[in-house]
């Protein structure tokens, strides 16, 4: 039973029959983490965001992968609609205060707004974020309680090619896949329960 960073370890050498890939072992997990992150975006990936606007921007949050929802705090809440930079910069060329953000866009470490803002506006919403690494010294997180077996497939996929093992990397790829499905139709279900489902006009 993998129940620890160090339990996912020996689960992938005796899944591997070698005893001799101590050392690249947490890259396979590293990059597993990796390729898990790019292809998922569920629960225990959402955070909640409240940042203000400094000097017109707001840095991209730590673990940052996408956003769910974006909007400007107030008495009157203003949704954010996403636009790249260039955009921004085209239609708000202006970059000193103008008015309440509508838009906003990624440039390098920050976002920046259109209009400009004319306050210190706080832009608050939910993301999704990589959880942290694992590690030796960062043993568990929600993938080793609730998904252990996606990081074992994912992990052995990324080591067949290093082992020169194309024989094992289709059984593993569908093993992957398999508990990838599994993780997401868990998390869809999860995010319609609790009430009834009823058919809404338009």
């Amino acid at each position: 039973m993998i129940q620890s960073y160090s339990d996912l370890k020996t689960s992938i050498a005796g899944f591997l029959h070698r005893g001799d890939l101590t050392a690249m072992i947490p890259e396979f997990i590293a990059d597993a983490e990796t390729r898990i992150y790019n292809d998922l975006r569920i629960r225990c990936m959402e955070t909640a965001f409240s940042s203000a606007i400094a000097s017109g921007t707001v840095a991209v949050p730590s673990g940052f992968l996408e956003w769910k929802f974006l909007y400007v705090d107030g008495s009157a809440a203003q949704k954010l609609t996403r636009k790249d930079a260039e955009w921004i910069y085209t239609i708000y060329p202006t970059r000193s205060a103008s008015g309440k953000p509508v838009f906003f866009a990624r440039e390098a470490e920050t976002f920046i707004f259109g209009p400009y803002p004319d306050s210190a506006y706080t832009i608050k919403g939910s993301y999704y974020k990589r959880l942290s690494a694992l590690s030796d010294s960062n043993t568990t997180n929600w993938l080793i309680t609730d998904a252990p077996d996606l990081l074992r497939f994912a992990a052995l996929c990324e080591a067949a090619p290093y082992i020169k093992d194309d024989s094992r990397i289709a059984l593993w790829e569908g093993k992957y896949q398999a508990s990838k499905k599994r993780v997401k139709d868990t998390d869809k279900r999860e995010a319609w329960s609790g009430s009834v489902l009823v058919a809404a006009a338009g």
